[in-house]
């Protein structure tokens, strides 16, 4: 018989041995969505291991937060519409405060990219989406910082905004927890047993864990979780987004402001608190870290302010921060079983639409891991099994 290969460091003492279902790897917003749809399938052995003193810190806790349902990859799309319609009408008791402020989106293209968002107005309408086409004129009368050179016209989505993302991961928890789940916070992944091509066992730098199914939701660290069962033809690239806070300029009422992003030029502005904030939409590719503002990045945020809204331009930024955003090379997220390794679950390359899909991706994941299947969508533009086509 083979012995059982461990990949990875092997921790000081491991004494603490237990059984469960699922072991979730990382409390950001993917792992506990996943949590609350498999309690509420009545499977309560789960644990979630985060590494960090508490449930998302990184990608989750750094986000613009926001439900935009409009997307250019089309699965992306479709699992941000499934999520609208949970943070709209969320079940009864799942939280003690609404979940989205439907404060509006706004977008404007140019170009190539403006005739490609008109033709998909008439299926997002299709698909019960409040959208309406904007002229220039009509989009500088709403905005009037906006200059009608920079786009060719918009789209309003007026029933979109912001989500209180620390309320949705917290409802998560909360319900998840109380059918049973566990959090353990502070416990870093160091190992990964596999046996004949299946995983079984999880050392932590606080014991070795038994379970049927390991979910890799561990955001800009998975494909380092993965290493720990093998080579895999999965691949992710964390990349980060940098956004700054600034006062609104003398005179201008910025409160009740959408969000508007500009795609064809890399930005996008929001009314946040007393004032502005802002992100020149950067993704620079980068190892998994404690992600902080390059002072380059914030530089050319200023830079982009100036060329697109000039009356914008800040005279002094208020805070500024940056977190990690993961993607697979075609921009879909990676979704399901791993293709070689049995029981690893990968839940992972939300890119820019984690919080706003996880009523989705989270109900879909359990739908996978539970019966092999869901209903909610094809699967196939998500499956990690593509990477091996």
């Amino acid at each position: 018989m083979n012995e059982p290969s461990v990949k990875g460091k092997q921790p000081r003492v491991v004494d603490n041995t237990s059984n469960f279902e699922t072991i979730i790897i990382g409390c950001g917003i993917a792992g506990a969505s996943l949590a609350y749809f498999l309690a509420e399938r009545d499977v309560s052995d789960i644990l979630i291991l985060e590494r960090e003193e508490q449930p998302g810190y990184h990608a989750t806790g750094r986000s613009a937060a926001v439900l935009v349902e409009l997307d250019l990859v089309p699965s992306i799309l479709e699992l941000k519409l499934l999520g609208g319609q949970f943070l709209r009408n969320p079940p009864s008791g799942f939280s003690d405060n609404p979940l989205l402020q439907k404060s509006g989106i706004l977008i404007t293209f140019q170009g190539p990219l403006w005739e490609q968002a008109r033709q998909m107005v008439p299926g997002l309408k299709q698909s019960g989406v409040a959208v309406n086409i904007l002229s220039q004129e009509e989009t500088v009368s709403m905005i009037p910082v906006v200059s009608p050179e920079n786009f060719d016209g918009a789209v309003l989505l007026p029933e979109d905004g912001h989500i209180d993302v620390n309320e949705l991961l917290w409802s998560y928890l909360k319900h998840a927890r109380h059918r049973g789940a566990q959090l353990r916070c502070q416990e870093e992944v160091l190992s990964i047993r596999v046996d004949r091509e299946r995983c079984f066992n999880v050392i932590t730098s606080a014991g070795e864990y038994r379970s049927r199914w390991v979910i890799n939701a561990a955001g800009a660290w998975a494909e380092k979780i993965r290493r720990l069962v093998g080579p895999s033809p999965v691949q992710l690239t964390p990349r980060r987004r940098t956004i700054i806070t600034f006062a609104a300029p003398d005179g201008l009422y910025v409160k009740n402001w959408p969000l508007v992003a500009d795609l064809s030029n890399a930005l996008y502005f929001s009314p946040e608190s007393a004032g502005l904030m802002a992100s020149p939409m950067d993704e620079d590719p980068m190892a998994p870290c404690d992600a902080r503002p390059d002072e380059l990045t914030v530089a050319q945020t200023i830079e982009r302010l100036n060329q697109l809204t000039p009356r914008l331009v800040p005279k002094a930024i208020t805070n500024k921060w940056a977190g990690l955003r993961t993607f697979a090379p075609d921009q879909a997220m990676v979704v399901g079983e791993d293709p070689v390794v049995k029981g690893f679950f990968w839940l992972s390359g939300q890119g820019g639409a984690g919080i706003e899909t996880s009523p989705a991706v989270g109900r879909i994941a359990s739908g996978l891991i539970l019966d092999g299947r869901t209903r909610l969508m094809d699967v196939r533009p998500i499956s990690p099994a593509r990477f091996t086509d």
